[in-house]
């Protein structure tokens, strides 16, 4: 083989690696002009997506595309992982984060040097019974303690009052200790239909880390989970979109034969939190300007929701 033969064959899989990225962007989105990858070695994207693995797998590849675990834990650090687990059901149903991801996320954080490594949620009917069932059929608290992460029972909540910079209407919240005092904070929420907000994704999810809940439903549920970001955004997104559940969100029926279930296959991951919730929007088949918190964090500057100008990478495995 020539040197020119040899170059040639280089130049050949450098393109088509670069059409294959562009080409999963259309498979993941369904537009052309949204997820478009772009070779950045050097610079870590805006936005990563990843179809067709499972969970756990597609979880591998994009802490890989967007430039390891290191990036975000450091040795002896405290890491808490926030994925879904609000309701009693299993991950057929599409309602809480799915379980082999939950526990590859702790793995990795173990792996990059985490000291301890908390996952937990605040479920919908706080009742001890309830959250117990919440943890268990979810299939979370297993999967997490094979990992060694630490799961925090609903009896162990603390919470401390703080403000909100710049809140509009949310102006303060009572906020779990361990976000407070945590190194690290992941989101890890599952993308799925929701009865009020349209969608229940990212920023839906930290509802999930403060007490006073339904002071969101009484003010104005959109401006208070937008407000939130004002004062805690995390340090990475982590979104679950392996099955989506279309309708009767955001709990969903309790038995997975009746539950109206995509398998979309795909996980996103982003450190911004409106680009990330604007782009599982649009795996949904919603524009993002069309749910209220989307557009009312992008314009009050958390985050970016204009896909088109952010730096994406896409991988179809």
């Amino acid at each position: 083989m020539t040197t020119s033969d040899k170059f040639s064959r280089r130049e050949v899989l450098s393109k088509g690696l670069s059409l294959g990225l562009m080409a999963g962007g259309i498979m993941i989105l369904g537009k052309p002009d949204f997820l478009i990858a772009r070779e950045r070695p050097s610079a870590i994207p805006d936005l990563v997506a990843v179809k067709n693995g499972t969970p756990d797998a597609m979880f591998k590849k994009a802490i890989e595309l967007m430039g390891g675990m290191n990036l975000f834990v450091k040795k002896g650090q405290t890491v808490t992982v926030k994925p879904n687990i609000g309701f009693p059901r299993v991950p057929e149903v599409g309602a809480t984060t799915n379980p082999l991801l939950v526990k590859a996320i702790v793995e990795s954080c173990y792996t990059a040097g985490a000291k301890r490594v908390y996952v937990f949620d605040n479920v919908v009917t706080p009742t001890s019974g309830n959250a117990r069932n919440c943890y268990r059929l979810s299939g979370i608290e297993q999967a997490a303690k094979a990992a060694r992460g630490i799961v925090v029972p609903m009896d162990d909540f603390s919470y401390r009052k703080v403000t909100i910079p710049g809140g509009k209407t949310l102006k303060t919240a009572e906020v779990h200790n361990l976000i407070l005092d945590s190194d690290v904070f992941i989101n890890v929420p599952v993308l799925k239909h929701h009865s009020s907000t349209h969608l229940s994704i990212a920023m839906k999810n930290l509802m999930g880390v403060v007490k006073n809940r339904m002071e969101y439903h009484l003010t104005g549920l959109d401006q208070c989970i937008a407000d939130f970001c004002l004062y805690r955004k995390p340090d990475l997104n982590i979104v679950d979109a392996y099955r989506v559940l279309m309708s009767n969100g955001p709990s969903g029926p309790s038995n997975p034969q009746y539950a109206n279930v995509q398998m979309k296959k795909t996980l996103l991951m982003s450190k911004d939190i409106v680009a990330i919730d604007a782009a599982a929007a649009k795996i949904f088949g919603k524009e993002p300007d069309d749910i209220g918190y989307i557009k009312i964090a992008h314009t009050q500057k958390t985050g970016n929701m204009n896909l088109k100008e952010l730096k994406i990478v896409t991988f179809v495995m």
